[in-house]
Formats: C-alpha cells, structure tokens, sequence
C-alpha cells in the first residue's frame, strides 16, 4: 500500500521518515519529493509499505503526529 505523508518539515530527510515508518513495519520504499528548482524538499513524501494490515496501522498510528514542529498527515495515495 502506498501512503502519503504530508505537511512535512522541510528539513525533514528520508533517513529520519524510514526510521519512523519502519518502527511500525516492513517499507519497501520511502521517497520526500523534491524540488528541481531548489533541491530543497517539497514538504510531502510517500511511503510503500506491502503488508496493507501494517499500512493501516501505521496510517492510525502516525497521522496527527508531531514531527519537527510540524503535525503530520498519513492516509493512503490516491491511484493515478
């Protein structure tokens, strides 16, 4: 299942979201999204996790959550 994570600090690395999110289960992939102008960060990322009952329970767990100042939101990326 893939998750998106938004309203993220812009210092926020994918180091510290894979940590995070693997506290809660097996991710297969973990990417922030990227500027191309600025190289900075774009405040959103998206997690894939294959075990939809441990995409679920993070989702639970980690949306609201306060993460460098800012409240995160999780919920699960909508198919294009």
């Amino acid at each position: 299942m893939k998750l998106l994570i938004r309203n993220l600090a812009r210092s926020t690395t994918e180091a510290e979201l894979l940590a995070m999110f693997e506290a809660h289960g097996t991710v297969q992939s973990c990417s922030v999204v990227m500027d191309q102008q600025t190289g900075g960060s774009k405040g959103f990322a998206f997690v894939e996790m294959p075990k939809p009952g441990e995409a679920k329970a993070t989702m639970k767990n980690l949306n609201g959550r306060s993460v460098a100042g800012n409240t995160i939101r999780v919920k699960k990326a909508e198919q294009k």
